[in-house]
Formats: structure tokens, C-alpha cells, sequence
């Protein structure tokens, strides 16, 4: 009751409209004995709990009573103020009832309709699914008897073609293909008439696929492609192709990985080792130093056969591959390559090919490493395992001319071969070619960390000898044992690693090495000091020591290339590369005589220029001799130059190192001779005579210097050519053809002032230079423009 009493409470509140409603209301809401009928969460029998315990029940029923008489009265007055609205509400409330029945009226006609229909519809509907069910029973029996009857049929031809045996074999293939596919998507089982088939065709798939396989091995084993293109096209009709030539190269490739483990597997090659030294418990499985010999032996015999297996095993999987090249199928005309190779998979040799590289790093990569025999073996005789990679690399080239050719020759009717797309390149095995790929590469990089190992101790066995043979503090060149010992060592370098063109190009860059080593060593030992271009006195000890050097060095370079012209098949590359550094010894030996050359060049000249201090003004003699003797510095020049050759040249070795090098020193002593002859003023007629003679014995002067005083060319032409014009006149002069090509114009003109008066000075007086000075300053403008403007 009381909960119902505040429920009105709130409606009231909620219709009050007046001011004293409001008033009322107020106080209602401010009196905290009503305040709790207003909460959400208001509760009768905790108010009424409450009330117990608070208050005086009789003053609390009085105070309620007196609410509640309040709010009727409100009730009342807001019904008396809105009593039309009421009314109006209770007759629309009466108006929805009616329109609520008839709603309810009609619902009920609209469900009797529905259920009308729905007889009507459902027993159709469930005989169309019935018969539906039935219709695809039947079809599903139609197509099984269907199958049962191509089976039964297929089952019986087949029988046929297998008595045919391998002519037949093919179409075995087909069958069996065909009635696979028609046992795809439906269970056969239980049906009695074809149980037989069935398994008939179980065995029979199983006899087929091993004879194609056994044909397959045979014609691979034997290099013959009709037999592979029949195993392949029994495989493509039994739609096993692919997985059969992966199942194949995998074989090749696990037989493959074995044989190298059973190659490089120290206990084999230690066995016979084992045997020879058991003799009681703890004797060690390794082999001693004293049968190393055999054990290498043992392990290059392996090697041998494992390059032998490699070989037959790749020309197997080389020859597969040629085949599903060339090989159509003769329905779909579908290369047999191209199925295998749709799914963006590599060529079956590449992939083959780089299992086998990688096979050869790993296992010789693990069995060095657990093994310092194997490794010193490998890196020992590096040349010999190289060229059993080499010999394994030109054997898999000539299988792949030989397929080439058995394919060719073979007939096309049974393989269905298009050989209108084979490649010309016989020489490429790796199908497609593929630019950024070395197969040749990609096999030899497996030595790589033996050749790296090989050539430092090839450059340590280079090295050792002229370390031995240049000891510290040392002051002479080895003796010519000494060198023979080092050119044995060069020699018998190159020798062995004559079997790899690549080998042999890295082994001449160890040789330059050492040919550059051997000069660096050489050049310490030279003398530098002044005592080394003295040309007084007899030889010093520098010098000798030089000469010795020099010959030295001449006999490295002369054997060394005598090594080089005695091999054979010598790579361009390789022979450069030691030409490179004997070009080094050879600027070596031209350094070391140089300041003997400078002095020589220098005291000649110096001889030559004495020519100014010798009276040529003279006229000539009135009693008829012919012989005029020659000039007191030409006699000193002749002495000089035979006192050189004869106390310091002959002792060279090398004449025609030492005559390319005087030669130069006679070409240069001629020039200066004519340039200084030409400078010869005043000269008289008596003064010609003696030059002439000069001239004469100048060619005689020179010829210790040279092979033949002819040779000097230009030089030579020019001394020859001066020599008349001595006596010629001015005109005569001046038209001579020489002129120019031979006799420079600048040489010429100096020559013309001889015979002008002593008022007309010549360039040399003009410049108030001496001989010496106009000379250098000759020297110095080699220009012939430069040299004429002086003169003008």
C-alpha cells in the first residue's frame, strides 16, 4: 500500500500545474519523511524496518495519513481542472481496442491462408526431392557402370599389351593412365565384377613402372636415347614424369655424396696403415710419417675414381637431360623439358650441377678440416688435383659431343625428336646458357683455400733460395751455381703448374715476384759512391762489384727467359707477366752503369772540346805529302776510348747490353765532334787538311764503341757527310743536298762563319760565351727553331 501510495505520489508530481500545486508539492519534497519514497532503489520492508527501529510507529502512520490525505486532495483538483482531457483519453483508449480486434481478426484469416498454401506447396515440393534424389542415384549408377564397363574393357586390352612385353609398353602406360582416371573421385571398392580388374591393374601398374625404370637405367647407363625416350614417355603417360626424374637426379645425387665420403673417409685411407701396425690395444689409427707415401698414394687413387663416378653420373644426368630436350609427346606435341621446368624450377643438369659443386666444397671443406693429412695432401700437390678437376672438366665436355651426336644419329620416329631446336653449341652442357654462370667456376672454387694455400708456399720455395743466397750484410751476387739453384726453382715452379692455364698465370705472378726480389736484392749491393764512375784509373771494388751485379742480373734475365721459350702452350697473360719484371732487371742493369756511361760521355767530351786549343789557321804545306797526321786530341780521344773499353766494358758478359750503351756515348761523341769542328775559327786551308784527317780517324775512334760504326745511322751519315764540305765553296755549300735531313741548317750556318772576315762575329763571340757554355746551351735547346734564332 504504501509503495502504491508513493507510486501516486510521483504521478501527481508530474501533473501538478498550479502555483499552490507546486507549493504543495515542495513541501512534500522537502520533508524528509517523505524524501525516501523518491528514491529509484526504495524498498518497503527496509523503510518499514527502519521505522521500527527510529521512530514512534503511531506519529509515523500520522504523518503518512496526512501525505496521502494531501495528495488526493491534489489528485482531485488536477482531475476536477482536466477532466475533458480525460475523458477524451478513456474514448480513444476505446476507439484502439476496436481497431486492436479487428487486427487480431484478420492476422487469424492471413494464418489460415498461409496454412492453405503451405499443403498445397509442401507435398510437390518433397516428391521434387525425392525424385531429384533418385534422378542423381541413377546418374551416379549410370556413370559407374560406365567406368565398370571402360574398365572392364581397358582391363582386357591391357592384358593384351603386356604380353606385347617393351614394344608395347607405351600404350600399357596409356591404359593405365586412362584407368587411373577412372578411378579418380569415386570409390570402387566392393563392386565383385571389377575386384579382379582392379587388381590386376595394381600389378600391372607396378610391372610397368619397374620395366620403364629398368629401361630407363639401362638406356641412361648405356648412352642410348631410344631406350630413355621410351622410359619417359611411359612416365609422362602415367603422369609420373616429374616425380620420376626428381626421384632419379636425387639418386645420382645421394650416390654421389657418398662416394665422396667414402673417398675422403681417413679410416679407409688409413686402413692398410691400421692392419701394418696393430699389435696390442692403444696403437693410434692415424698414419705415421713413414707411410705417408702410401697414404697419399691411397688417397689420389680415390680421388681418381671418385672423378671417374663424378664423370659417368653427370654424362647419365647430361644425357637425361638431352633427351627431355628433344623428346614430344605425339598427342599434345608438349616438350617433355617444358613439363618439368613449368613451375619456375631450373634446368635438371644446373640444379644437378650446383648439388655437386656444393657437395665437393662441404665434404673436402669437413674433411680437411678434421683431417692435416688430407689438408697438407690437398694443398701439397694442389697441381695434381687440379688437373684431375680439369681432366674431369674436358671428359664432361666430350660426353657432350658424344650425346650430341648419338641423338643425331638416333632415329626421330619412336622419339618424336624436334631437332629443328637443339643448339649449335655442342660445347655449352648447361641448358638454358645462363650469362652470370661459370659452371667451370663453380666447380674449381671447391679448391679454392688449397690454392690460396698452394701458391704461399710456391712463393716461400721461390723466395727461400735468394734469401739464402742475399745473406745480411752481404756484398757479393750470388755465384752461378747459386743462380742455377734459383732457376731450377723457377722452372720446375711453371712445370707443374703447366696443367691449369689459370694456375700456371698465378704461379708467373710469384716468379715476377721473385724476379723483382732478386733485383731489390741486387741494388743493395751496388756501389753508389764516387769511386763508381772514376775513369782514371783501373777498376775500383765498387766497380767491380757492380760489374759483377750487372752480370748477375744478365744471367737471370737470359735464363729466365730461356725457362719461359722451353714452355710449352704458355699462356700470353702468364708470359707478360714475367716479360713485366725481367723489363725491370734489365732498367736494373742500365741503372748500374749509368754513372760509368755518364763519366765516360763527359771525359769524351771534354777531350773534344781541347780541339778549340789546336792551331787550324795554317794554309797548306807546299811539299806535296799526302799523309797528314791527325790533331794531338784526336790521338787522345782514341786512347781514352780503347783504354775504356779494354779496363772497364770487357769485363761485362753481356756485349750486347754493353754495346746498346756505348753506341748511344759514339752517336753523342760524333755530334759533338761536328758541332765543335764547325766552330773552328779561323780555319785555314792546312786546318781543313788536319780536320779532314780527323774526320777520318774519328770513324776509327769510335769503333770499339759499337758492332759497326755503320750502325750508328743518322750519326754516322752526318760525320760522312760533313767531311766534303770542307773543301767546297760557300755556294756550293749552301746547295748541298745533305742539308737539312742530315746535316742540321743551325751546324751549317756556324760552319759559314769560319769562313766570313774576323769583323763578322759568329754567335758563340757575339755572346762572349765560350765552347764549353754555347755547347750546353746547345744541349739545352735541342730546337732547331730555337738554335737559328740564336744564330740570327
Amino acid at each position: 500500500m504504501e509503495g502504491g501510495d508513493s507510486s501516486v505520489a510521483v504521478a501527481g508530481l508530474g501533473a501538478l500545474g498550479s502555483g499552490a500545486a507546486a507549493a504543495t508539492v515542495r513541501e512534500l519534497l522537502q520533508d524528509e519523511c517523505y524524501s525516501d519514497f523518491l528514491n529509484e532503489d526504495f524498498d518497503v520492508k527496509t523503510y518499514t524496518s527502519q521505522s521500527i527501529h527510529q521512530a514512534v510507529i503511531a506519529e509515523q502512520l500520522a504523518k503518512l495519513a496526512q501525505g496521502i490525505s494531501q495528495l488526493d486532495k491534489e489528485l482531485h483538483l488536477q482531475v476536477v481542472a482536466r477532466h475533458e482531457d480525460l475523458l477524451a483519453q478513456a474514448t480513444g483508449i476505446e476507439s484502439l481496442e476496436g481497431v486492436l480486434q479487428m487486427m487480431q481478426t484478420r492476422i487469424g484469416a492471413l494464418q489460415g491462408a498461409v496454412d492453405r498454401m503451405k499443403a498445397k506447396i509442401v507435398e510437390p515440393y518433397n516428391k521434387i526431392v525425392a525424385r531429384t534424389a533418385q534422378l542423381a542415384r541413377l546418374q551416379v549408377a549410370c556413370d559407374l557402370l560406365r567406368r565398370i564397363i571402360r574398365i572392364l574393357y581397358l582391363s582386357k586390352r591391357l592384358q593384351g599389351q603386356l604380353q606385347g612385353g617393351s614394344r608395347e609398353i607405351t600404350k600399357a602406360a596409356q591404359s593405365l593412365n586412362e584407368l587411373d582416371y577412372l578411378s579418380q573421385g569415386i570409390d570402387l571398392s566392393g563392386i565383385e565384377v571389377i575386384e579382379n580388374e582392379l587388381l590386376f591393374i595394381a600389378r600391372a601398374r607396378l610391372e610397368v613402372e619397374n620395366q620403364a625404370k629398368r629401361l630407363l637405367e639401362q638406356g641412361v647407363d648405356t648412352q642410348n636415347p631410344t631406350q630413355v625416350g621410351t622410359a619417359l614417355q611411359v612416365f609422362h603417360n602415367l603422369g609420373t614424369l616429374k616425380d620420376t626424374i626428381i626421384g632419379v637426379v636425387d639418386g645420382y645425387r645421394a650416390t654421389l655424396e657418398e662416394n665422396i665420403n667414402s673417398a675422403l673417409d681417413i679410416k679407409v685411407l688409413t686402413q692398410p696403415s691400421q692392419s701394418a701396425v696393430r699389435g696390442g690395444p692403444g696403437r693410434s689409427t692415424m698414419p705415421t710419417p713413414g707411410n705417408n707415401a702410401a697414404f697419399r698414394a691411397s688417397l689420389w687413387t680415390n680421388m681418381e675414381k671418385l672423378m671417374d663416378h663424378i664423370c659417368s653420373v653427370c654424362g647419365q644426368v647430361q644425357h637425361l637431360q638431352k633427351v627431355l630436350a628433344k623428346k614430344r609427346d605425339p598427342v599434345s606435341h608438349i616438350c617433355f623439358i617444358e613439363e618439368i621446368i613449368k613451375d619456375g624450377q631450373p634446368e635438371i643438369f644446373y640444379t644437378f650441377w650446383n648439388s655437386v659443386t656444393q657437395a665437393l666444397s662441404s665434404q673436402f671443406h669437413m674433411a680437411t678440416n678434421s683431417s692435416m693429412f688430407l689438408k697438407q695432401a690437398f694443398e701439397g700437390e694442389y697441381p695434381k688435383l687440379l688437373r684431375l678437376y680439369n681432366d674431369l672438366w674436358k671428359r664432361l665436355q666430350q660426353y657432350s659431343q658424344n650425346i650430341q651426336g648419338n641423338c643425331n644419329a638416333s632415329g626421330t620416329t619412336d622419339l618424336f625428336i624436334d631437332l629443328q631446336h637443339m643448339e649449335d653449341d655442342t660445347q655449352d652442357i648447361f641448358i638454358p646458357k645462363k650469362p652470370d654462370y661459370d659452371p667451370e667456376k663453380a666447380l674449381k672454387d671447391s679448391l679454392q683455400p688449397y690454392e690460396a694455400a698452394y701458391l704461399s708456399k710456391s712463393l716461400s720455395r721461390l723466395f727461400d733460395p735468394i734469401n739464402l743466397v742475399f745473406p745480411p750484410g752481404g756484398r757479393n751476387p750470388p755465384s752461378s751455381d747459386e743462380l742455377d739453384g734459383i732457376i731450377k726453382t723457377i722452372a720446375s715452379e711453371l712445370n707443374v703448374a703447366a696443367v691449369d692455364a689459370n694456375l700456371t698465370l698465378a704461379v708467373s705472378k710469384n716468379v715476377a715476384k721473385t724476379i723483382q726480389l732478386y733485383g731489390v736484392k741486387s741494388e743493395q749491393l751496388l756501389s753508389t759512391q764516387g769511386d763508381a764512375s772514376q775513369v782514371i784509373g783501373p777498376l775500383t771494388e765498387g766497380q767491380r762489384r757492380n760489374v759483377a751485379v750487372v752480370n748477375s742480373l744478365y744471367k737471370l734475365h737470359q735464363s729466365v727467359t730461356k725457362v719461359l721459350s722451353s714452355q710449352s702452350s704458355f699462356p700470353p697473360a702468364a708470359e707478360q707477366t714475367i716479360i713485366s719484371a725481367l723489363k725491370v732487371i734489365h732498367a736494373l742493369m742500365g741503372n748500374a752503369v749509368q754513372p760509368l756511361l755518364t763519366s765516360v760521355g763527359d771525359a769524351i767530351e771534354a777531350i773534344i772540346i781541347t780541339m778549340h786549343q789546336e792551331d787550324f789557321s795554317g794554309s797548306s804545306s807546299s811539299s806535296g805529302k799526302l799523309d797528314v797526321p791527325c790533331s794531338l786530341y784526336m790521338k787522345e780521344l782514341q786512347g781514352f776510348i780503347a783504354r775504356v773499353m779494354s779496363d772497364y766494358f770487357k769485363h761485362f758478359e753481356c756485349l750486347d747490353f754493353v754495346f746498346d750503351n756505348t753506341e748511344a756515348i759514339a752517336q753523342r761523341a760524333i755530334e759533338l765532334f761536328v758541332r765543335h769542328a764547325s766552330l773552328i775559327r779561323p780555319l785555314g786551308e792546312g786546318g781543313k787538311m788536319r780536320l779532314a784527317a780527323d774526320f777520318a780517324q774519328m770513324e776509327l775512334a769510335v769503333g770499339p764503341f759499337c758492332r759497326r760504326v755503320s750502325n750508328l745511322g743518322k750519326s754516322y751519315r752526318m760525320l760522312r757527310s760533313f767531311r766534303p764540305l770542307l773543301f767546297q765553296t760557300s755556294e756550293n755549300v749552301a746547295s748541298s743536298p745533305t742539308l737539312g735531313d742530315i746535316i742540321p741548317f743551325s751546324i751549317i750556318i756556324q760552319f759559314l762563319f769560319t769562313r766570313a772576315p774576323a769583323e763578322m762575329k759568329s754567335p758563340l763571340q757575339k755572346a762572349e760565351w765560350s765552347h764549353a757554355r754555347f755547347s750546353q746551351w746547345l744541349d739545352d735547346h735541342p730546337s732547331e727553331k730555337d738554335r737559328l734564332l740564336l744564330i740570327r
